[in-house]
């Protein structure tokens, strides 16, 4: 039974301003690549956390059916908050420790309930680091914010 990998990536240029999410899924045996999908979006006004979410959403929301995969993000903020913040944030009723609002909370909820049907192992890697499926993640982030920047003359 192949292995199933998600990397993820967001980007943003200007941060807010347009962005893009990227996500590669990769069907391993072993070694040998035994499928790959590549999937890329974007919004004209938005943040680089809001396109690091939207990538592991669209990862999870992809995945009709529940499946084990490990999720690869290099975005602390990502794996932190569905790993350790989001317990604290629902008994609090979506609000920080500091008892403020919190941010992104629509996306976040969107996320918990994608990630509900699967078994994920999260793990995050160093961001433009040299790593092959990383990169191509972040290639599908950028490709996804082209079409939302605005032309140079």
């Amino acid at each position: 039974m192949p292995e199933l990998f998600a990397y993820t990536d967001g980007a943003c240029s200007g941060n807010p301003g347009p962005g893009g999410w990227g996500v590669l899924l990769v069907a391993r045996d072993g070694d040998r690549v035994v499928k790959e999908r590549e999937l890329s979006g974007g919004e004209p006004e938005t943040t680089n956390n809001r396109m690091e979410l939207m990538a592991a959403i669209t990862a999870l929301e992809t995945l009709d059916k529940g499946v084990a995969l490990t999720l690869v993000t290099d975005s602390v903020y990502v794996k932190d908050g569905l790993t350790k913040w989001i317990h604290g944030w629902k008994k609090n009723g979506w609000k920080t420790a500091a008892k403020k609002p919190v941010k992104n909370e629509e996306l976040w909820r969107r996320l918990d309930e994608a990630q509900q049907r699967h078994q994920i192992t999260w793990e995050w890697i160093k961001g433009h680091a040299g790593h092959p499926e990383n990169e191509r993640a972040d290639a599908l982030a950028r490709a996804g914010m082209e079409p939302f920047k605005p032309q140079k003359k």
